[in-house]
């Protein structure tokens, strides 16, 4: 497929004309496309503002819709609706995955890494709105696409270990867990990201993945064990899995 062929196809997928086509581009173009070429050309700076401007629209909207929710509740609905599953999984419904640009060392595996891509594309969509339009074409885009999913049940599931550790350092502790990535390695059809947390100031955790957020919910696990929240068999399951 051409290059307009697949802008044209996003465009009409997110509803939205792009005036920075450069922009669009990044957004569904995996790192491995573009080795050795500027940071900006792939969608990784992109996917990390999209994360946050994705959090913000989607915590505003919970607030605003269910007010009968305690924040526990409303926590656990977010994480269901951001999860790294639901991104993906709405990703592939609206027919992003043939047009994510992947060099030839992800295209040789298989595209093993397509379930990340998604949501990886996902979130870089929306930051590449809000970019181009602003925060209220990110927001239409998001009601359209993800918010239609929630249901009340979604609060139901169970934290994720990012989530809990928050939840409790936050309580015991006043103050929120910071991650740092302090290692990547391999190539980049099949990387392994090292990040550790931190709590006030303090090193408590340290985990690798195939993704950063991977990496991320390894060393909240690990976190969680040496503090005492969870019992340290269940980090060596989870790691293990």
């Amino acid at each position: 497929m051409s290059m307009h062929g697949r802008l044209s196809r996003i465009e009409a997928i997110c509803g939205h004309h792009f005036d920075d086509q450069e922009l669009v581009s990044s957004a569904i173009t995996h790192p491995s496309a573009v080795e050795g070429m500027g940071i900006s050309a792939s969608y990784e700076r992109l996917e990390f503002l999209g994360d946050a401007v994705l959090g913000a629209l989607v915590s505003s909207y919970l607030y605003e819709h269910f007010d009968e929710m305690d924040e526990g509740e409303l926590t656990r609905l977010k994480i269901s609706l951001v999860s790294g599953k639901m991104l993906s999984d709405v990703a592939e419904d609206l027919g992003i995955a043939p047009l994510i640009i992947m060099g030839d060392s992800e295209r040789g595996t298989g595209a093993r890494g397509m379930h990340s891509a998604l949501e990886n594309v996902y979130e870089a969509l929306v930051g590449a709105i809000y970019l181009d339009a602003g925060v209220e074409a990110s927001r239409a885009f998001v009601e359209r696409t993800l918010i239609v999913r929630v249901t009340p049940e979604l609060a139901k599931r169970p934290l994720s270990p990012k989530s809990l550790l928050q939840q409790c350092t936050q309580k015991e502790f006043k103050c929120a867990p910071v991650y740092q990535l302090i290692d990547q390695s391999g190539p980049a059809h099949n990387p392994v990201f090292t990040s550790e947390v931190s709590v006030c100031d303090k090193v408590e955790g340290t985990g690798s993945g195939a993704t950063k957020k991977e990496s991320e919910e390894h060393a909240a696990q690990d976190a969680l064990a040496r503090l005492g929240y969870i019992a340290s068999d269940d980090s060596d399951r989870s790691d293990a899995s």
